[in-house]
């Protein structure tokens, strides 16, 4: 899947977002950057066989990474930041205080990845039962603070929508597996998830063939969730209709030739 590429800037500098399938950080990225209406390419890397190109890039190794011309911003957070100082349509309130607790729930979002991370390699029942009401403790402290009118905080989407449309996104996977009880009796949470499902940067910040990948990804954890997969009966009932916009993981650095 790949975007036009030239920002509105002024800068005339090509933007270019370096992406893994799967990354839920990414999927933040590239939400922000259609809020903004910023054209830019995308290309995706194994994170398996990571290529030399991609390892000078990144040096901690990991996705996102944003090209800005020939320069090369990782960690979302910061590319994120990059975005609101140089592209329109700001994504954080005006109020420092405000911009201050969006920042603050945003590593909030980070901390339920973690989590969510920690459920699906757990290797037990016991363990995953913790770790599944962890989840839920989480979610119940945003329900207690949330507006959900239909944002977090209200009418206007902000970089807070943007960090938690990738977190339901895995729950999208989990509901097909079973019921675990995360997000029931959460009414809020329930009206938000349903917009950011429908928001179309939220929708578009993956390739169509995000679930099955994420089944297959999860199902090889060797995890008790993995043997309730095994259970559920496997991946058919996610499986994307045919249609061509896979997109393809590259070897080759960006504007290297073909």
């Amino acid at each position: 899947m790949k975007q036009p590429a030239s920002p509105p800037d002024g800068s005339g500098a090509k933007l270019t977002l370096i992406s893994h399938h799967l990354c839920p950080y990414v999927q933040r990225a590239a939400i922000a950057l259609a809020e903004k209406g910023v054209e830019f390419e995308r290309v995706y890397v194994d994170l398996a066989d990571k290529p030399g190109w991609f390892k000078a890039l990144s040096p901690l190794g990991k996705t996102p990474v944003l090209l800005v011309g020939d320069e090369a911003i990782f960690e979302s957070a910061v590319i994120l930041e990059y975005l609101e100082d140089t592209q329109p349509h700001p994504l954080h309130p005006r109020d420092p205080l405000a911009r201050a607790g969006h920042r603050a729930l945003i590593e909030y979002g980070s901390a339920i990845l973690s989590d969510i991370w920690a459920f699906y390699v757990a290797p037990d029942a016991e363990s995953f039962d913790e770790k599944r009401q962890r989840l839920r403790d989480r979610f119940a402290w945003l329900e207690e603070r949330m507006v959900a009118a239909p944002w977090f905080d209200g009418a206007e989407f902000s970089l807070v929508d943007a960090a938690f449309g990738p977190v339901f996104r895995y729950f999208d996977v989990f509901d097909t597996i079973a019921d675990f009880g995360i997000l029931s009796s959460m009414p809020k949470l329930a009206r938000w998830r349903r917009a950011l499902a429908a928001r179309p940067s939220v929708r578009d910040a993956v390739t169509p063939d995000y679930e099955p990948r994420l089944w297959a990804f999860l199902e090889a954890r060797d995890s008790y969730l993995s043997t309730l997969m095994a259970a559920a009966g496997g991946s058919e009932d996610i499986a994307p209709a045919a249609t061509g916009r896979a997109a393809k993981v590259v070897t080759q650095p960006p504007g290297a030739p073909a």
